[in-house]
Protein backbone atom coordinates (compact mmCIF):
# COMPACT_ATOMS: atom_id res chain seq x y z
CA UNK A 1 0.00 0.00 0.00
CA UNK A 2 2.83 2.25 0.57
CA UNK A 3 3.64 1.98 -3.07
CA UNK A 4 0.14 3.33 -3.76
CA UNK A 5 0.36 5.98 -1.89
CA UNK A 6 3.49 7.23 -2.75
CA UNK A 7 3.24 6.80 -6.57
CA UNK A 8 0.18 8.36 -6.69
CA UNK A 9 1.91 10.83 -4.96
CA UNK A 10 4.39 11.35 -7.97
CA UNK A 11 1.26 11.55 -10.21
CA UNK A 12 0.19 14.69 -8.41
CA UNK A 13 3.42 15.88 -8.34
CA UNK A 14 3.90 15.71 -11.53
CA UNK A 15 0.16 17.11 -12.55
CA UNK A 16 0.89 20.15 -10.62
CA UNK A 17 4.34 20.97 -12.28
CA UNK A 18 2.65 20.22 -15.97
CA UNK A 19 -0.37 22.35 -15.02
CA UNK A 20 1.23 25.36 -13.27
CA UNK A 21 4.33 25.68 -15.78
CA UNK A 22 1.71 25.75 -18.67
CA UNK A 23 -0.65 27.79 -16.74
CA UNK A 24 2.77 30.14 -16.26
CA UNK A 25 3.05 30.09 -19.51
CA UNK A 26 -0.48 30.67 -20.61
CA UNK A 27 -0.46 33.84 -18.28
CA UNK A 28 2.28 35.12 -20.22
CA UNK A 29 1.04 34.70 -23.86
CA UNK A 30 -2.50 35.10 -23.12
CA UNK A 31 -2.59 38.09 -20.73
CA UNK A 32 0.18 39.83 -21.35
CA UNK A 33 2.15 38.87 -18.24
CA UNK A 34 5.94 39.12 -17.92
CA UNK A 35 8.33 36.75 -19.80
CA UNK A 36 9.93 35.87 -16.65
CA UNK A 37 6.35 33.63 -15.71
CA UNK A 38 7.51 31.82 -19.09
CA UNK A 39 10.74 31.27 -18.59
CA UNK A 40 9.57 29.72 -14.81
CA UNK A 41 7.37 28.06 -16.13
CA UNK A 42 9.19 26.36 -18.71
CA UNK A 43 11.34 25.17 -15.42
CA UNK A 44 8.35 23.95 -13.81
CA UNK A 45 7.92 21.98 -17.33
CA UNK A 46 11.42 20.64 -17.26
CA UNK A 47 10.23 19.05 -13.45
CA UNK A 48 7.82 17.42 -14.63
CA UNK A 49 9.45 15.66 -17.47
CA UNK A 50 11.28 14.56 -14.78
CA UNK A 51 8.88 13.43 -11.64
CA UNK A 52 7.37 10.60 -13.91
CA UNK A 53 10.80 8.86 -13.75
CA UNK A 54 10.64 7.89 -10.32
CA UNK A 55 6.98 5.60 -11.25
CA UNK A 56 7.93 1.69 -10.47
CA UNK A 57 5.88 1.03 -14.27
CA UNK A 58 7.17 1.37 -17.55
CA UNK A 59 6.65 4.71 -19.29
CA UNK A 60 3.90 3.70 -21.47
CA UNK A 61 1.68 2.52 -18.26
CA UNK A 62 2.96 5.24 -16.63
CA UNK A 63 1.96 8.04 -18.74
CA UNK A 64 -1.65 6.52 -20.22
CA UNK A 65 -2.46 6.44 -15.97
CA UNK A 66 -1.14 10.16 -16.09
CA UNK A 67 -3.35 11.31 -18.02
CA UNK A 68 -5.91 10.14 -15.61
CA UNK A 69 -4.60 12.49 -13.28
CA UNK A 70 -4.17 15.43 -15.16
CA UNK A 71 -7.72 14.99 -16.38
CA UNK A 72 -9.21 15.54 -12.68
CA UNK A 73 -6.24 17.80 -11.36
CA UNK A 74 -7.24 20.25 -14.70
CA UNK A 75 -11.04 20.09 -13.44
CA UNK A 76 -9.59 20.79 -9.99
CA UNK A 77 -7.03 23.33 -11.21
CA UNK A 78 -10.13 25.23 -12.95
CA UNK A 79 -12.28 25.14 -10.01
CA UNK A 80 -9.75 26.70 -7.42
CA UNK A 81 -7.61 28.72 -9.59
CA UNK A 82 -9.55 30.28 -12.51
CA UNK A 83 -12.87 29.72 -10.36
CA UNK A 84 -14.89 27.85 -13.38
CA UNK A 85 -16.89 25.65 -10.99
CA UNK A 86 -17.04 22.13 -12.63
CA UNK A 87 -20.87 20.00 -13.43
CA UNK A 88 -21.96 17.22 -12.69
CA UNK A 89 -20.11 16.06 -16.04
CA UNK A 90 -16.81 17.18 -15.17
CA UNK A 91 -16.84 15.41 -11.35
CA UNK A 92 -18.26 12.26 -13.16
CA UNK A 93 -15.78 12.50 -16.42
CA UNK A 94 -12.77 13.00 -13.87
CA UNK A 95 -13.99 10.29 -11.50
CA UNK A 96 -13.91 7.59 -14.47
CA UNK A 97 -10.35 8.94 -15.80
CA UNK A 98 -9.08 8.42 -11.91
CA UNK A 99 -10.50 4.52 -12.27
CA UNK A 100 -8.94 4.34 -15.31
CA UNK A 101 -5.45 5.24 -13.82
CA UNK A 102 -6.66 2.85 -10.68
CA UNK A 103 -6.74 0.17 -13.55
CA UNK A 104 -3.82 0.96 -15.26
CA UNK A 105 -1.11 1.68 -12.66
CA UNK A 106 -2.57 -0.68 -9.65
CA UNK A 107 -4.49 -3.55 -10.77
CA UNK A 108 -2.41 -6.92 -10.02
CA UNK A 109 -0.59 -8.57 -12.71
CA UNK A 110 0.77 -11.99 -12.98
Amino acid sequence: MPTVVTSFMYFVIAGLCEIGGGYLVWLWLREGKSIWLAVIGGGVLFVYGIVPTFQPANFGRVYAAYGGVFVALSILWGWLVDKNVPDRFDLIGGLIALVGVVIIMYAPRS
